[in-house]
C-alpha cells in the first residue's frame, strides 16, 4: 500500500512528532494501566470499564499508526522570507474580498495543518485552490459552500520550496 504524500511546514511536522511522542510515552501507558485495573474487577465479559479502556487503546494505537505514516510520508514546505510573485504552499497571501469589501490574510498549508480559525487554509480548500498560482493584483473566484467569492490578491509573502521527506522516528 502506498501512503499519500503529506505536505507539512517544519512547525507542523514538529507538532505531529510531539503528539506522537505524547501518545507513545504517556497515553499508551495510561490506557494499559486502565485495562489492568479493569481486569482486576473480575469478569471482563460484562465490564464496561474494560470495554471502554479497550476502545481507547484501539483509538490510541490507530492514531499512533496514522501519525507514523504521516511523518514517514511528510514532504516539508520550506518557507522563505520576502515577497513572492506567485502563490504556492507556504505563501502568506493578503486578499481583498471584492464581494464583501473586507481584507484577510491566509497562509496556504497542506490539508493536515489546516486551521481556518488561525488563517491557515488548505491548498485543497476552495479558497486555497483558487489562490494557488495567482499573482499580486489578480482576482480569483472561489466556489465556497456559501457561494462564489471573488478575491483580489493584494500581496504575497514567502514562497515555498518543497524539501525532502522527513525521517520517521
Amino acid at each position: 500500500m502506498t501512503d499519500k504524500e503529506v505536505l507539512l511546514t517544519e512547525d507542523g511536522l514538529k507538532k505531529l512528532e510531539v503528539e506522537l511522542d505524547e501518545l507513545k510515552s504517556v497515553h499508551r501507558k495510561e490506557v494499559n494501566d486502565r485495562i489492568r485495573q479493569a481486569k482486576e474487577f473480575g469478569d471482563i465479559s460484562e465490564n464496561a470499564e474494560y470495554e471502554d479502556a479497550k476502545q481507547e487503546q484501539a483509538f490510541v494505537e490507530g492514531r499512533i499508526l496514522k501519525l507514523e505514516a504521516m511523518i514517514r510520508n511528510a514532504k516539508i514546505i520550506v518557507e522563505s522570507e520576502g515577497s513572492a510573485d506567485e502563490v504556492h504552499l507556504g505563501s502568506t497571501v493578503r486578499v481583498r474580498n471584492v464581494t464583501a469589501g473586507s481584507e484577510s490574510e491566509y497562509t496556504i498549508v497542506g490539508s493536515t495543518e489546516s486551521d481556518p480559525l488561525n488563517e491557515k487554509i488548505s491548498n485543497e480548500s476552495p479558497i486555497g485552490t483558487a489562490l494557488i498560482g495567482s499573482k499580486p493584483g489578480s482576482t480569483v473566484t472561489a466556489s465556497t459552500p456559501g457561494g462564489e467569492v471573488q478575491l483580489k490578491v493584494i500581496s504575497i509573502r514567502g514562497n515555498r520550496k518543497t524539501g525532502s521527506k522527513a525521517k520517521a522516528k
